[in-house]
């Protein structure tokens, strides 16, 4: 009954943002006719709006509006965290059972979102309500309508819990949110997310105080937003746990947050090994082919006779790949237990496949050397 209360702040205040009331049934009306068969995928409902509405502004109000309308909050997943689900496999379970966290909600709304052409990204974070801070995390959505970065939260927009029931409510509150009023409730964990250029840290999030912004450091957050863009997930994860970092581990919510990024550093880094682990079995078992093409070749006494170049190639080739493997293996990073002992294995065979190369290729750069009647004598000769 605790958790519940507790949750039950999350949906029951509705702050007013200054936002002038906005007739939005032209869009609205249309979406609540949406058939049934056109909701069975972020694809579908996707395709409807599409059919209906050209403009990003009409189209986010079309996500926004179906998400909130369509999804009840699951309090009997409340703590649900999901990690064994895929991201398709969540959203396709929201759309079949209209119900969802805020995880779920944003999910669907950002996936919604980005097949209409509207760059939106979930925001994880928590929130603070009547002057206190939340227990649990939360996630909410920002969408680039028209150049200009907004907010969204379809989680408290669909509705409250009142006597342990989810209610349906609608509410604009949360829609296309400034980032300077959203602040002032929903605090994400990366201060890049707040697109503001003086952001606040925990510290004043949570005690209200915020310093004037001529005491902070400009902050370019588009430039950062644009050069994340740019890099691959560890360098992401790695910029991201710096800002959070900076801006102060306040509650267990925020120190959860890096350890959830730590957790996922040692994920990409394994399977970025494991990738280029794959890779080097694929050159050594070329590189073991061709070797054995050879060995059969000069087990013919190179018959029928080749020119001397292509000799030299056919044992060149196995050698440079046997080669490359050797050292990509030195080079390897983090790696599972269970392929370290892969890795080992690989070692062992790689050292005595690539001894049998040199040997071979030493044989083949003296037999070049010599004359056609010496050549024929080394064919006898044992090689070491």
């Amino acid at each position: 009954m605790k958790s519940l209360r507790l949750f039950f702040t999350l949906f029951y205040v509705s702050f007013s943002f200054g936002q002038a009331k906005a007739d939005y049934s032209r869009i609205d009306s249309p979406i609540s006719k949406i058939p049934s068969s056109a909701t069975v995928s972020t694809g579908a409902i996707a395709n409807y709006i599409q059919s209906k509405f050209s403009t990003p502004d009409d189209r986010i109000r079309a996500v926004f509006y179906w998400t909130t309308a369509n999804i009840s909050y699951d309090l009997a997943n409340i703590k649900s965290l999901q990690q064994d689900q895929l991201l398709e496999d969540r959203i396709a379970k929201t759309l079949k059972s209209r119900k969802g966290v805020c995880k779920n909600y944003a999910e669907v709304f950002s996936d919604l979102a980005n097949k209409l052409g509207v760059e939106t990204v979930i925001i994880r974070g928590y929130t603070k309500q009547y002057g206190e801070v939340g227990r649990i995390p939360h996630a909410w959505c920002a969408s680039k309508v028209s150049g200009k970065w907004y907010l969204f939260d379809p989680t408290w927009a669909a509705g409250y819990i009142d006597g342990g029931q989810f209610k349906k409510r609608l509410r604009d509150t949360y829609y296309k949110v400034q980032p300077q009023e959203m602040i002032s409730s929903h605090m994400p964990y990366d201060y890049v997310w707040q697109f503001l250029n003086y952001p606040i840290t925990n510290a004043e999030f949570t005690s209200g105080k915020l310093l004037p912004s001529k005491a902070k450091k400009y902050f370019d957050f588009e430039q950062e937003i644009a050069k994340a863009a740019m890099q691959d997930e560890e360098q992401q994860l790695i910029a991201s746990s710096k800002r959070i970092r900076e801006n102060g581990i306040k509650n267990a919510m925020i120190a959860e947050m890096l350890s959830y990024n730590d957790r996922k550093m040692t994920y990409v880094l394994e399977e970025r090994s494991f990738e280029q682990l794959n890779l080097i079995l694929k050159k050594y078992n070329e590189g073991v082919a061709e070797l054995n093409q050879f060995i059969a070749f000069k087990n013919r006494q190179f018959k029928p006779l080749k020119n001397d170049n292509l000799i030299k190639n056919m044992i060149l080739s196995p050698y440079d790949k046997l080669l490359w493997c050797q050292k990509s293996l030195g080079n390897l990073g983090q790696l599972s237990d269970a392929n370290k002992q892969s890795v080992n294995g690989l070692q062992q065979s790689l050292s005595a496949a690539l001894q049998m190369t040199i040997e071979h290729k030493n044989f083949v750069y003296q037999y070049v050397s010599k004359s056609p009647t010496s050549r024929e004598k080394m064919f006898y000769k044992r090689v070491y």
